[in-house]
C-alpha cells in the first residue's frame, strides 16, 4: 500500500474558525435588533451603531465563507447554520426597516419569500445534487446588504434618496435569480432519460 492510499482524510472539527464566525453571526442579529429599536431610526447616533453592526455581520458571511472553503472546514453543521444566519440577518433588517417605515412591507414580503422558498427548494434537491450559490446570487446578497446600509446609516437629505433605487435594483435581482434556482431545481429532479 502507498502512502497516498493509506492517508484518511482526518474529520473536519464542529469547532472550526468558520463555524465560530457563523456563531458569531448568529449571535449579533439581537443585538443588530435590540440597537435598531434604541434608535426608533431617529436617533443617529444608534442608526450607526445598528448600521455598524449589520456590516461587520455581513462581513462574517463572506469571511466564514472564504475559510471553510480555503481550508476544508465545511461542516454539515455549516451548510446548514450559514444561510440561517444569513436568512435571519436580513429578515431581520427588512421587518425592522419596514416596522418603522422605511421600507414598504411588500419589498419585505417579496425578498423573504423568495429567500425561504430558495432554502427550501434546496433541501428538496439535496438528494438529486445541490444547487450552488451562482454570481446572481452574489450580486443578490451583495445589492441586498448595500441597499440595508443605505436605509440604516442616516444619510444627508438627497443622499437617502439613492437607497430606493438600489433596493429596487436587489428586489429585481432577487426576483431573477430565484426563478434560476427554480430551473436549476427542476433539472436536477428531472428523472434521467
Amino acid at each position: 500500500m502507498t502512502g497516498a492510499e493509506s492517508t484518511v482524510a482526518a474529520p473536519v472539527p464542529l469547532l472550526n474558525a468558520a463555524n465560530v464566525l457563523t456563531a458569531v453571526r448568529l449571535a449579533l442579529v439581537p443585538v443588530f435588533a435590540v440597537t435598531v429599536v434604541a434608535s426608533g431610526m431617529t436617533h443617529a447616533g444608534w442608526r450607526m451603531a445598528a448600521c455598524l453592526i449589520f456590516v461587520l455581520a455581513s462581513v462574517t458571511d463572506l469571511v466564514d465563507g472564504w475559510i471553510a472553503r480555503r481550508w476544508a472546514l465545511v461542516t454539515s453543521l455549516g451548510k446548514v447554520a450559514d444561510p440561517i444566519a444569513d436568512k435571519a440577518l436580513t429578515g431581520a433588517a427588512l421587518v425592522l426597516l419596514s416596522f418603522y417605515d422605511r421600507l414598504p412591507w411588500w419589498v419585505t414580503v417579496v425578498i423573504l419569500a423568495r429567500e425561504l422558498g430558495i432554502t427550501a427548494l434546496r433541501f428538496w434537491v439535496i438528494r438529486h445534487g445541490v444547487i450552488a450559490a451562482s454570481r446572481g446570487g452574489k450580486i443578490k446578497t451583495a445589492l441586498q446588504i448595500l441597499a440595508i446600509t443605505w436605509y440604516l446609516w442616516p444619510m444627508p437629505a438627497g443622499a437617502d434618496a439613492v437607497g430606493p433605487w438600489i433596493m429596487g435594483a436587489a428586489v429585481l435581482v432577487t426576483v431573477g435569480t430565484g426563478f434560476d434556482y427554480v430551473a436549476q431545481a427542476l433539472r436536477l429532479r428531472r428523472p434521467a432519460r
